[in-house]
């Protein structure tokens, strides 16, 4: 017996492979990008809460340092 497969059917295989493997990487995409706006948010967080305790500190030199960096997150992100 010869178990050879057609050209139609080693075809029909490439093809499902191929889009096997765009599914996955939009997939992978996807769970990055909920990564990252994870963190992003953590982030935000966190420094907005060190920015009002700067705030109720009476902290300006504080405040405008962590602004800045409130700033150049905003920016890297895109937000």
């Amino acid at each position: 017996m010869n178990h050879e497969k057609s050209y139609t059917e080693m075809m029909k295989a490439s093809a499902m492979n191929k889009n096997k493997q765009k599914e996955t990487f939009m997939q992978d995409l996807f769970i990055e990008m909920m990564i990252h706006e994870s963190i992003l948010k953590l982030e935000k967080e966190k420094l907005l809460k060190k920015i009002d305790e700067a705030l109720d500190m009476k902290n300006h030199e504080l405040f405008n340092e962590l602004s800045k960096e409130m700033k150049t997150l905003m920016k890297k992100f895109g937000s």
